[in-house]
């Protein structure tokens, strides 16, 4: 198994849900997800520490100023970060860890650890990928336009990671994770020309 694993996908794809699955089926392993740093207010159902580490923008910009972060960026506003002494230690300790982030987060961290894998969840469609955002109800329709947008130029990156994978049956991609984390092999054939044939079609549309 990889020691550090970057995850990354659209808005809606079903990466957080495809990784917290992983995690359950995988309990006995050492396998584990980086918990982020933000600037964000706390949630009521959210624990510092669990959720992430809440901290305000002063301490964020001190951390960025002594370089402890492996990658960070402004989210809808709010700063997020990961925190390399954080990783380092798990890592130590024989953990693999497995960070969920965005195509510019997952660049940072390949620069600085070239032997991590890098996984990026594609939807089966842009039409699918609406469908999602929509059924969330999370969104206003100018918010779903804009995450829809911005998966265009997430996917143009995504298609030079390391291994892709389509969320179009939540089994078969939970499947896909494990054959590539877990079992540290390839896509079987089916799988690698489903990627295929749906990168291309994301790519021209």
């Amino acid at each position: 198994m990889a020691k550090l694993i970057v995850i990354a996908a659209p808005s809606g794809a079903g990466k957080t849900s495809l990784i917290n699955a992983l995690l359950e089926e995988a309990k006995n392993l050492k396998l584990t997800l980086s918990i982020s740093y933000t600037t964000r207010e706390k949630k009521v159902t959210e624990k510092h520490g669990e959720s992430y580490f809440f901290i305000s923008n002063k301490e964020f910009e001190h951390m960025i100023k002594e370089k402890e972060f492996l990658e960070y960026a402004d989210v809808f506003g709010d700063l997020k970060g990961t925190s390399k002494s954080w990783v380092e230690n798990k890592i130590k300790k024989g953990w693999n860890v497995i960070l969920e982030l965005d195509w510019q987060g997952a660049s940072q961290v390949k620069e600085i650890y070239p032997d991590s894998k890098t996984i990026f969840i594609l939807p089966p469609s842009y039409t699918d990928l609406e469908t999602r955002l929509n059924k969330r109800g999370l969104d206003k329709k100018e918010a779903i336009d804009q995450r829809l947008a911005e998966a265009k130029e997430e996917i143009k990156q995504g298609q030079y990671f390391d291994h892709l994978i389509v969320n179009d049956e939540f089994e078969e991609a939970l499947a896909d994770l494990k054959t590539i984390i877990i079992s540290n092999k390839t896509l079987r054939t089916e799988r690698k020309d489903l990627v295929n044939f749906c990168l291309k079609g994301l790519l021209e549309e």
